[in-house]
């Protein structure tokens, strides 16, 4: 059980540094405290659902990725390859 609480710190930290944030840039994003943020990657504290929706919010990412790393990315993606395939076949069909 604690894997995904490790997972979930890890990640958090992750996504922070590359959106280049400070842990007290993300407490100012998510309005929490900074501590929150230190103890929380530090694993002395588990946030709240709440915190966790904010802190993607801040991120702009998903909150499911805070868990599974670039899980929505994934999917947008997949979304976006339909699309263009989708887009072809359309072309071919009106065009034929």
């Amino acid at each position: 059980m604690n894997s995904y609480f490790d997972d979930f710190r890890m990640n958090l930290k992750f996504y922070r540094e590359k959106c280049s944030f400070s842990q007290f840039d993300l407490a100012v994003q998510a309005d929490c405290s900074n501590a929150l943020i230190g103890n929380i990657e530090a694993g002395r504290v588990k946030p709240s659902f709440e915190t966790i929706v904010k802190f993607s919010e801040a991120l702009k990412i998903h909150p499911a990725d805070l868990f599974l790393r670039e899980t929505s990315k994934s999917k947008a993606e997949m979304r976006q390859q339909l699309k263009e395939n989708i887009g072809k076949v359309i072309d071919d069909i009106v065009v034929n």
